[in-house]
């Protein structure tokens, strides 16, 4: 099984240890960048897609780990796409 399986795997096992690094390389597997939306945009995240499909989500802080929510929403969106 390749590092991104695992990570696949670990990600829909919804984890509470899993961190927006691991969020951003997760999909970045699926073609989603991150949308630099310049300097006020706090902690607002965008990912986006070649195909025009968004995932907007609040960056975690202090801490590095997504809430349970934001891992579940995800996980819709990814399927509601039939991506995963």
């Amino acid at each position: 099984m390749s590092k991104k399986e695992k990570l696949l795997k670990r990600f829909l096992s919804k984890p509470n240890d899993f961190t927006y690094s691991e969020l951003v390389v997760l999909l970045n597997m699926f073609g989603y960048s991150v949308v630099e939306s310049g300097k006020t945009s706090g902690s607002r995240i965008t990912f986006s897609n070649a195909d025009g499909y968004y995932i907007r989500l609040h960056k975690p802080h202090p801490r590095n780990e997504l809430k349970r929510y934001q891992v579940e929403d995800v996980i819709q969106k990814l399927r509601e796409l039939k991506l995963i």
